[in-house]
């Protein structure tokens, strides 16, 4: 019971995951304010659980993951290599497929109003659209993620949990 009491401090204490998270949450929040009110289908929820928009979540949870692991393993570690090339194909896909897929779900929808008006029919569902992120997302996901792990690494964490030894 000792091992699993152990393990379970310690992935809750993981400084690497723990800034991941609080990225993903602060972008998350972010988009709140950065979202356009005006839209039709503009929901806090579904912001706050959704993905697109300003900053880029997927952006800002993998630099905020790979900053952490070269504040506390170096930068020259094989730890933040790993995770700098995880990031690097994380925001590539963000700006890249899933921006084309969300585009592609737009046109798909565009047919399917045109369908269900035509034929006085609301059998299609519609896709989710915002899937993707433009290059300015991903960018400030990005900047958001080192700012998160610099804050995290060497303010937040070692005022709650000591510095590392």
């Amino acid at each position: 019971m000792g091992v699993l009491k152990e393990n379970f401090i310690a992935f809750f204490t993981n400084r690497v995951l723990m800034c991941a998270v609080l990225s993903w949450i602060v972008a998350q929040i972010l988009k709140i304010f950065t979202s356009p009110a005006h839209r039709e289908e503009f929901s806090v929820l579904r912001l706050l659980a959704g993905s697109g928009g300003m900053p880029s979540s997927h952006s800002a949870v993998v630099t905020g993951a790979a900053f952490s692991c070269g504040i506390l393993y170096g930068f020259g570690s094989p730890l933040f290599a790993i995770s700098a090339v995880l990031a690097v194909v994380v925001m590539r896909d963000a700006a890249g497929v899933r921006r084309e897929s969300g585009k592609q779900a737009a046109a798909i929808n565009q047919m399917s109003r045109e369908l269900n008006k035509k034929h006085k029919s609301t059998d299609f569902d519609l896709l989710t659209e915002l899937l993707g992120h433009t290059p300015l997302q991903v960018f400030f996901g990005g900047v958001l993620g080192i700012v998160m792990a610099y804050c995290c690494q060497l303010l937040l964490f070692p005022a709650l949990f000591g510095p590392l030894v």
